[in-house]
Order: structure tokens, then C-alpha cells, then sequence
């Protein structure tokens, strides 16, 4: 009887002692690896807010215009940064694949996504965003010509399958366009994505990866800003005055760029040098929980058995794929962050 209370009492108090590891008034007691738990466990719920702000920005001006204005200052941020300190800027060929993935990890990546979530739940349109691996593996079976194993195969079925349960009850809603085209936008954002992701595991540069983020940031942002002025018209709105842009845009956009592009992303790259890579990469699996329960809560967005059986299904399809295909998918690169 007392040795049943001892190892019960033990139990709970070890327990309690990895829920410490959490505390953030403690944090700055503890090692190095209870320090990167806790910088994952911020990864995994910032990165997982930022569609909920996204999908707030967006509510009261041109979406491309605000994911511009966001990867503008904190490209701006980080160039500051790393010249600050000394490093270099690119030279010559160099530039080729920062151009590249500017395009294809910013401006269409985070940009459609961005604009993807006008038009569809936050929620939604993370669980689309996380099954971004799917996507890798098809097109690296083309590119490597590999053999998809047994698990691959199984997940893919799981990940494909999980987005249709998802939209079994939003089969009505594609006769509405918006709804149509957040879809499509969403979609073409996780394509975009999975090029950029394969595209950097091939091309990856001598170049500092973390200022090369900040480069393709202010490109990106640069030309989103520009372009969605010069288009602008009364027939197509993409861009409003800086004087007209509610404050509750601009807070979206300063949550944006401190929690989701500085602090999320630094402690990423914090838990990704002090934990195993396939445990830094399990915020891919949190990020879309966080944004349904969130925007449940907050944006009253339907919470169904079909939004949550459907998602699982999904996330465990990427589960698989990820383990059973680490050739083809390279998990170093973060999810379309949050948006």
C-alpha cells in the first residue's frame, strides 16, 4: 500500500516536473533543452495565431496589400539586423535563388495564402497550409524518380482523404465563388510552397539562409506593395491609402511581424539547434489545432466532427509522409509561417 502511494506520489511529481518545463516565469532557470521545448511550444502557437490575425487584417483592407506592408518591415527588420552584426550581402549568383524563393515562398506563398483566408476560415486554411509535404512528395516522385514506399503511399491516401472529409460539408459552398477562389488560392499557396521547399534543398546557397529569409522578405514586400498600387482601380481594389487603413489592419500587421515573423521564427531556429530535427518539425502538426480552436473561439468559425475527423486524417497522412519520405521532403523549412 505505501509503496502504491510512493509510486503514484512520484509519478505525479514527475508529472508536474515536465509541466515546469513550461513555466515561463522558471524558463530562465532551466537547461538548454527544457529552453528549446519551450521555444517549440511558441513556435507551435504563434505560427498557429497568425492565420487568426491574417484573417483579421484582412477584414478591413486588400489582402496582397497587407501581407506586402507585413513582409516589407520585417524584411526591413531583419536586412537591419544582419548588416548590424557584419554579415555580407549576396554577390553575384548568389542572388539567383534568393530571387527565386522571394517569389515562390513570399509573394505567392504567403501572399495567396494571405488572400486565401478572405475568403475562408482561418482554420481552414491552415489545415490546407499544413499539408504542404503532400504536395513534396508528388512532385519529388516526378523530379528523383523514387520509389514511394508503403507508409508514403498510406499517408498520401490519409492526407487526401482527410481534405475531403473536411469539405463533404462545404460541398455546397463551392457554388459561392469567394469561396471557390479561397480554395484555389489556399491550393496554389501549399504548390508554391512545396517548389521552394525543393527548390532549397537543391540550390541551397553558401549564402546565410537566415539573411537570405530577410532578402526574400523585402523583395517580396517591395513588389507586393508596388504592384498592388499600380493595378489598383475602383474594378479591382488592391490597394487602399496608408490614412485609410484601420488601426485594427495595422495591429494585425505589427502582431504579424513581431510574434509570427521575429519572435516565432528566432525561436524556431533556437529549438531547431537544440532538439532533434523531426522534433523541432512537429509545430506542422500543432499550427492548424491552434488556428480551428482559436477560431472557434474567437471568429465563432464552425468547429464540426467533420472539420476535426478530417483534419486529423490529414495531419496524420503528413505524419507519414514525413517519416517514411525524409529523402524527398526537407523538413528544415518552416510551413507557409502560420501565413
Amino acid at each position: 500500500m505505501r509503496f502504491d502511494l510512493y509510486k503514484t506520489l512520484t509519478q505525479t511529481g514527475d508529472s508536474f516536473k515536465q509541466l515546469s518545463l513550461l513555466n515561463p516565469l522558471t524558463i530562465r532557470k532551466k537547461g538548454r533543452r527544457a529552453k528549446a521545448i519551450f521555444a517549440l511550444v511558441l513556435v507551435c502557437f504563434f505560427w498557429g495565431t497568425t492565420w487568426l490575425a491574417s484573417k483579421e487584417g484582412v477584414r478591413y483592407m486588400p489582402a496582397l496589400q497587407m501581407a506586402g506592408i507585413r513582409q516589407l518591415i520585417a524584411g526591413l527588420i531583419y536586412i537591419a539586423f544582419f548588416l548590424g552584426i557584419g554579415a555580407r550581402l549576396p554577390r553575384g549568383k548568389e542572388w539567383i535563388p534568393i530571387l527565386v524563393l522571394s517569389v515562390l515562398n513570399f509573394l505567392l506563398s504567403n501572399g495567396l495564402s494571405t488572400w486565401g483566408v478572405k475568403y475562408i476560415s482561418a482554420g481552414l486554411g491552415s489545415i490546407i497550409g499544413a499539408i504542404f509535404p503532400l504536395w513534396i512528395v508528388v512532385i519529388g516522385l516526378f523530379v528523383f524518380k523514387e520509389k514511394m514506399p508503403g507508409k508514403a503511399i498510406a499517408g498520401l491516401l490519409l492526407g487526401f482523404g482527410g481534405i475531403c472529409v473536411i469539405f463533404y460539408e462545404h460541398l455546397a459552398d463551392f457554388f459561392n465563388p469567394d469561396f471557390r477562389l479561397g480554395i484555389i488560392l489556399s491550393l496554389i499557396a501549399t504548390w508554391t510552397w512545396a517548389f521552394g521547399t525543393l527548390y532549397t534543398k537543391q540550390q541551397a546557397a553558401h549564402f546565410n539562409p537566415y539573411f537570405s529569409l530577410g532578402l526574400q522578405m523585402f523583395i517580396s514586400g517591395i513588389i507586393l506593395t508596388v504592384s498592388t498600387q499600380i493595378i489598383n482601380s475602383p474594378n479591382l481594389p488592391t490597394a487602399i491609402p496608408i490614412s485609410e487603413i484601420n488601426w485594427r489592419s495595422w495591429a494585425a500587421i505589427a502582431y504579424l511581424v513581431i510574434f509570427g515573423s521575429l519572435i516565432a521564427f528566432i525561436a524556431y531556429l533556437y529549438a531547431l539547434q537544440r532538439l532533434p530535427t523531426e522534433q523541432a518539425s512537429i509545430y506542422a502538426y500543432f499550427n492548424p489545432i491552434v488556428a480551428v480552436i482559436l477560431g472557434w473561439i474567437l471568429f465563432a468559425e464552425k468547429l464540426t466532427v467533420f472539420i476535426v475527423a478530417g483534419g486529423a486524417l490529414a495531419l496524420l497522412g503528413v505524419y507519414l509522409v514525413n517519416k517514411a519520405s525524409k529523402a524527398v521532403i526537407a523538413k528544415e523549412q518552416p510551413e507557409p509561417e502560420g501565413i
